[in-house]
């Protein structure tokens, strides 16, 4: 495949937050603005790996003995 045929067949990357054009300069992001929302979104728990854990459970978490939970580094 020449690379004038590469070029037509190439997908434009999209942005994930708004599906605009990705720019090179804020791969995959359309925009600064675009790459600050996804981040907040993140920061906040909005993307989430649902999980069948409680909360304290995992490493650095002991059992209380009584089914409670308390945490090795409080």
């Amino acid at each position: 495949m020449t690379d004038d045929k590469r070029r037509k067949t190439r997908r434009t990357a999209r942005c994930p937050v708004c599906n605009a054009p990705a720019r090179r300069e804020t791969r995959p992001f359309c925009s600064r603005r675009c790459a600050d929302m996804d981040l907040g979104r993140w920061l906040t728990g909005a993307y989430r790996v649902p999980t069948d854990e409680r909360p304290g459970d995992g490493p650095g978490a002991e059992s209380d003995g009584d089914g409670s939970y308390s945490d090795n580094n409080a």
